[in-house]
């Protein structure tokens, strides 16, 4: 007998259905049950979810049919399909190189970052005072590539070496003094690094010089150059001379460099590099088939404000102890908008942190001793292979070697190779390269032999190599002597110092962190296995497509899925963060019009009301940007875009809109805006940040969109990774599928292709098996009522405190969309309470603020997500009535302006166990502000931080122990 269980109706039909869900994990992912549901909608006075919907998305853009996608799978069965895919993959032993190696992630590192969702849960620090212990890591990471590249600052990480490379062209650019338009590459350089550098070069004018260093004459004006170190195929030069004609002609000279290598060679910064960039990949994290990895970036001094991305430094909190903060923030792209010279505002926080915790586990005796072995180990096998009869084309090398295959041929190579389970770099018919790293054992190294001995005998590998580094390249400078890297070296401290930085962070394991347009919702557990399994984990991205079935299969399904939900015909997965979507959709639009002889069409309308990135991705794509105003309920005002349109209807190019609002609300125009711009000639980009509030209602490419990011760690569950790694795909209609990125080592993209925009072909391609597994789980349904609930969830919290705070906008029906707009100006007026004091108050009730001051100053933006629970939103809400009514306090006189509980938060325990206290209220009301606060208190680890001293006194390392004592 067979027992009949009937599929669970969806959540949204009537008050008796709100009982039931989806599947079995649509139940663990949103986080208000039925009862709670009708409750909430009560308040609202609303019968059902349908109502809200009806009442809040206009009626013209919603979906007639649910979202064809597969039924919603349990947990147990979405991972045992997965794991069915992931068996299709082979795991050969990888010897290709070209910036990407096998590598050993500590364990202690593994389970306790990697697999912490104490760790993976947090946000961006831009509320320092309780992100002590990511800000400290990643000072760590910074310290770290200071040391190892010579250079003065580094920033707190970037996407990968490709972009990486691109970052140091623009900032190259824009603060050489010469009037030079070209930039000149090394031949030499890994081939995705260049072709990265081609395509962000071409939008800007800028004219790439791909040649030999050693032979080019200068005669031909340069801002600056890129070089290799080593060089893509293993080669060490000298680049002292090359360095030293450069600066004659102003340019500037950036050095891709392998940080392992640095530990034995003549860092950048010593032979006179202006710029280092680089991965960190080797420094325990997995290849994962091209990422997420942390590239890095470091300069001088002099160009602190022009570095891209981020930098953790120095300050002090309110008793003067030394404190952790973003520095130079007015950097920040949602400030500069189209006068920012890079779109990056976020970081690979989560693998840096990973990469500067391999440092400190290793500290610096134990990376040269790693170097050293594998340096080793490549001089053995060069002499090995030249007993053989192979010549060597490297001089110079550290652990890649270039061979010549004489009268081998390819063919008969890579048969042998097949069968030892060994993939080589293939430059040529007549050469192979041949990469070691961290995980070659003697037995690898034999295994090889035997595929160029054919059969002839195997040499001995105990040969002992002659010195293959250039003597007068041989690193002489200390670094990683800092304590932090020389006293964890035991499991136990490593372990103790791990929770110590943990503990300090507030993560979605403490509590909801309600920021708008950011959504931070539950990240499942059954997600994040997938992530380390080594079929996923441990595949080269250049791997031949024959061994990675099992990530084609992921990578159509996903495509499919995303095609499905947002109604477009084209994606691309290669943009590996929000930022490199907006580029690559945008980039998509200036390469239709190039394709169509309107090159000429650059005018970019963005509302006021934009993403900060938006303007500044613009710019990076040669466009001139026009703003467009936005009207008094927050909507893009039709009168404008119609006149600006009408106005610059000759070289319109694109809009980008975000949808729903920046402002929380679904425009109802939105339709009428998207034709308006085709009636023009122009394109529609639709920023994807606010996709949690269209899955299973509308879809970008049905209501008037050409092409849209997905912020993959926003609304399909990629954790935020205290601020990175992200992915950032982009969807398309039919017309601009042919311009979508290519790559030049896999065959991927047309003819028209705008090129590539990650280094690697499918951006961070392991971090992609969470959200097919989200998608998986949820099914159609699962999604739509997970957009509903999100909905249902930011109009709850906008009723409860609309008393006490106003809802800046609202729509049609006096609803939200996924997010509200909480007015807090009047406070400054009548109590001189800044938004900076309510964010800080709310951290002694264990919340993270909501999004401060954007869109509007002096605004928060709360976005609750379908995640959180009843419960969890009425402490987030009572945290805020009561911090409303300790400004009612302060307004009556009762409390004084200067000396109140939000003016002197976040109270930490320091502050609070002192044997004076001086203050009009009690240390019970400063560290209990209410009754479940004393259930699970979570500490902040510093006091308020002061900024501006941080920025006058400029530190981004780590600073010594004694400003400690």
């Amino acid at each position: 007998m067979v027992l009949q269980i009937p599929r669970p109706q969806s959540i949204n039909q009537s008050k008796s259905d709100n009982s039931q869900k989806s599947s079995d994990f649509t139940q663990r992912h949103i986080g208000p049950n039925a009862d709670d549901i009708q409750k909430m909608l009560d308040v609202l006075g609303l019968d059902n979810l349908n109502d809200l919907i009806d009442q809040t998305v206009p009626p013209s853009i919603r979906l007639a049919e649910p979202l064809d996608l597969p039924a919603a799978l349990s947990e147990y069965a979405a991972l045992g399909k997965l794991k069915d895919i992931a068996s299709r993959n082979q795991v050969f032993r990888s010897f290709i190189g070209m910036g990407y190696y096998d590598c050993i992630t500590p364990t202690v590192i593994q389970r306790n970052i990697l697999e912490n969702p104490g760790w993976y849960t947090a946000y961006t620090p831009y509320q320092p005072e309780i992100a002590q212990g990511r800000l400290e890591a990643l000072l760590n990471f910074q310290t770290m590539i200071i040391d190892l590249t010579g250079l003065e600052i580094a920033n707190a990480s970037l996407l990968d070496e490709g972009t990486a490379a691109a970052e140091a062209m623009s900032m190259s650019y824009g603060v050489t003094k010469t009037k030079a338009d070209a930039f000149f590459v090394s031949q030499d350089c890994h081939p995705q690094t260049i072709d990265v550098l081609q395509t962000r070069a071409r939008p800007l004018g800028i004219k790439i010089i791909v040649g030999d260093h050693q032979s080019f004459d200068f005669s031909e004006p340069i801002f600056g150059a890129i070089l290799q170190y080593p060089a893509t195929d293993g080669n060490i030069y000298d680049y002292r001379a090359f360095v030293e004609k450069a600066h004659a002609e102003g340019a500037l000279v950036t050095v891709a460099a392998d940080p392992l290598s640095l530990t034995l060679l003549t860092p950048p910064g010593e032979f006179g590099a202006d710029i280092a960039v680089g991965s960190t990949q080797r420094f325990g994290i997995p290849m994962g088939y091209g990422g997420p990895h942390a590239a890095y970036f470091a300069t001088k001094e002099k160009y602190k404000r022009q570095v891209p991305g981020r930098v953790v430094g120095v300050s002090k909190d309110a008793q003067g102890n030394p404190a952790y903060r973003l520095s130079l923030q007015t950097r920040e792209q949602h400030i500069r908008r189209e006068k920012a010279t890079s779109n990056i505002c976020t970081a690979q926080v989560l693998l840096a942190v990973m990469a500067g915790m391999y440092a400190v586990y290793h500290g610096s005796n134990g990376l040269q001793a790693i170097a050293q072995q594998i340096h080793q180990q490549t001089g053995i096998l060069a002499e090995s292979l030249k007993q053989l009869g192979y010549n060597i084309t490297n001089e110079y090398f550290f652990d890649t070697l270039r061979v010549d295959l004489a009268n081998r041929s390819l063919e008969d190579i890579l048969t042998a190779c097949e069968l030892q389970n060994i993939n080589l770099r293939i430059f040529d018919h007549n050469h192979v390269g041949i990469s070691l790293d961290e995980t070659t054992t003697t037995e690898d190294i034999k295994d090889i032999l035997n595929i160029f001995a054919a059969s002839s005998p195997t040499p001995s590998t105990s040969v002992t190599p002659p010195a293959a580094l250039p003597p007068h390249l041989s690193r002489e400078s200390a670094y990683l002597t800092h304590p932090v890297f020389n006293s964890y070296h035991s499991e136990t401290e490593l372990l103790r110092y791990l929770h110590k930085l943990e503990s300090k962070d507030l993560s979605l394991t403490t509590s909801m962190i309600p920021l708008g347009s950011c959504t931070m919702k539950l990240n499942a557990t059954s997600e994040m296995i997938p992530v380390t399994w080594p079929e996923f984990g441990k595949i080269h991205p250049f791997a031949p497509q024959s061994q990675t079935k099992g990530y084609q299969i992921l990578f159509e399904q996903l495509e499919n899925w995303l095609a499905e939900i947002t109604g477009f015909v084209g994606i691309s997965l290669q943009p590996n963060a929000g930022s490199q979507g907006e580029y690559s959709g945008l980039l998509v639009i200036h390469q239709y019009h190039e394709s169509r002889g309107e090159g000429h069409r650059n005018v970019c309308l963005i509302p006021t009301s934009a993403h900060g990135t938006n303007p500044a991705s613009a710019v990076m794509c040669g466009m001139k940007v026009v703003a467009v105003a936005c009207d008094d309920e927050g909507n893009i005002d039709l009168d404008d875009l119609k006149a600006k349109a009408e106005k610059h209807s000759s070289e319109l190019a694109a809009l980008m809109v975000t949808y729903p609002s920046t402002h929380g609300v679904f425009e109802e125009a939105i339709q009428e805006i998207c034709a308006v711009v085709h009636e023009h000639g122009g394109q529609v980009y639709m920023d994807g940040a606010n996709m949690n509030a269209q899955v299973g209602l509308c879809r970008p490419g049905d209501i008037g969109a050409d092409v849209c990011h997905l912020n993959l760690h926003k609304t399909f569950c990629i954790p935020h990774g205290g601020g990175g790694p992200g992915m950032g795909p982009i969807g398309v209609a039919s017309h601009l599928m042919p311009f979508l990125p290519a790559h030049p080592v896999v065959n991927m993209g047309e003819e028209l292709s705008m090129g590539a925009v990650s280094a690697a072909p499918w951006g961070s391609a392991s971090i992609l098996v969470i959200s097919w597994m989200y998608i998986a789980m949820m099914g159609g349904d699962g999604l739509t009522d997970a957009t509903k609930v999100a909905i249902l969830n930011a109009n709850y919290i906008a009723k409860r405190l609309e008393d006490y705070y106003p809802v800046l906008y609202k729509g049609k029906n006096d609803l939200v969309a996924h997010e509200c707009i909480l007015d807090l100006r009047s406070l400054k007026k009548t109590a001189g309470v800044e938004i900076d004091d309510v964010a800080k108050r709310l951290m002694d009730f264990g919340f993270h603020a909501p999004t401060v001051s954007w869109p509007v100053a002096g605004t928060i933006m709360v976005e609750p997500t379908e995640s959180e629970s009843l419960p969890e939103l009425d402490r987030f809400c009572e945290a805020l009535i009561t911090i409303r009514q300790e400004v009612a306090e302060i307004e009556s006189g009762k409390v004084s302006a200067e000396d109140n509980l939000l003016k002197n938060a976040p109270h930490t325990a320091a502050s609070l166990l002192t044997e004076e206290w001086n203050h009009s209220y009690s240390r019970e009301q400063a560290a209990y502000p209410a009754p479940w606060v004393k259930d699970n208190k979570f500490w902040p680890a510093v006091g308020r931080i002061d900024a501006a001293f941080g920025d006058r006194n400029f530190v981004c390392s780590c600073v010594p122990m004694e400003a400690y004592s």
